[in-house]
């Protein structure tokens, strides 16, 4: 029997995500996320080992009083496995290395509350 091995549960969601360095940024979105991680699809080769700096929006929930907006969840990342899809594209897990304790509080609230619909 395959045993869950993730500390945080995984959300198959697609949200707008930004990853940066000093040498590039590229927007995308991810495929799935946790509080520790997310799989995102990038354009361009991502070595293991590379650091970033992660942008998430997380979409509140929208009532009849109020235009849809976003929450932004802010941290430190770092690519932990990259996997070459084909020559120019690349599916890559990146690990939240350091997260504010306030910005994890967000993204865990998000996930619970969509992994429950």
């Amino acid at each position: 029997m395959d045993k869950e091995r993730r500390r945080y549960p995984r959300l198959s969601k697609v949200l707008p995500l930004k990853i940066s360095s000093q040498n590039f940024e590229i927007v995308t979105q991810t495929k799935n996320l946790s509080c520790n991680g997310a799989f995102c699809p990038v354009n361009t080769y991502l070595a293991p080992m590379t650091k970033l700096k992660i942008t998430l929006l997380l979409p509140e929930k929208q009532d009849y009083l109020s235009p849809k907006s976003s929450k932004k969840v802010s941290c430190i990342g770092v690519v932990v496995r990259t996997e070459e899809i084909n020559h120019s594209n690349y599916n890559i897990a990146i690990f939240f290395e350091q997260m504010k304790e306030r910005e994890r509080l967000k993204l865990e609230r998000y996930i619970q509350e969509h992994l429950r619909v």
